[in-house]
């Protein structure tokens, strides 16, 4: 029997799941689709918390490094990750930053995101950032403005993880479609369209982890 891979999610909201249950969260179903298929990948361990931007999600993983007596060792995030997975930047977007400030914020996470994995990039799984512009919650806004900053701070992350050599998995055009697949916030995506997402990043994610499958 082949030993338990394990799995890293970093980012924010559309990590964590906002409003949706912790299987429906799109990195906990990409592990269960995965282990349909035989490949035996525990449930992630998540850093990600809504309304991150950068920054932040650097510092949680500051304090998430650190051990911590009262949430035990496995309260810690240490050792290497088969898989890791990197969402991060709406909340930079949101909160009105250069996409070019965002760039080297970017990179240094994604350089975290490859010492998690080893040093092997190949093991890291971005996704783009979203386009809560086509939601809900996003009535009476510049839809068109929005759509723009999310494709130019898309540019820098991709632009990064190819330079990287990480595996880069675009979801933006997708979520675009997904408009109406929201949760109780109509903002969030919901069940149904995360597991779209986890179609899309499937191929990236058995490549990642074809290496550590038994033969």
């Amino acid at each position: 029997m082949s030993p338990p891979l394990r799995y890293l999610a970093l980012g924010d909201s559309y990590t964590i799941g906002e409003g949706v249950a912790p299987e429906d969260r799109w990195p906990h179903q990409l592990a269960a689709r995965l282990r349909a298929e035989g490949v035996p990948l525990q449930d992630p361990t998540t850093v990600a918390v809504t309304g991150w931007t950068t920054d932040e999600l650097a510092a949680g993983l500051d304090d998430a490094e650190v051990a911590d007596p009262a949430r035990g060792a496995e309260g810690r995030v240490a050792g290497r990750y088969d898989l890791v997975s990197l969402l991060i930047g709406v909340n930079d977007q949101y909160r009105g930053r250069d996409p070019e400030a965002y760039r080297p914020a970017f990179r240094a996470l994604l350089a975290r995101a490859v010492a998690f994995a080893g040093g092997d990039p190949a093991r890291v799984l971005v996704l783009s950032i979203p386009d809560w512009g086509v939601t809900p919650f996003a009535e009476g806004r510049d839809r068109a403005r929005i759509a723009r900053e999310i494709d130019a701070f898309n540019e820098v992350n991709r632009e990064e993880t190819n330079a990287g050599g990480a595996r880069y998995v675009d979801v933006a055009p997708l979520s675009r479609t997904q408009g109406a697949l929201v949760v109780d916030d109509g903002l969030h995506p919901d069940g149904a369209a995360y597991a779209a997402w986890v179609e899309a990043a499937l191929p990236e994610a058995r490549a990642a982890l074809a290496g550590d499958r038994s033969t």
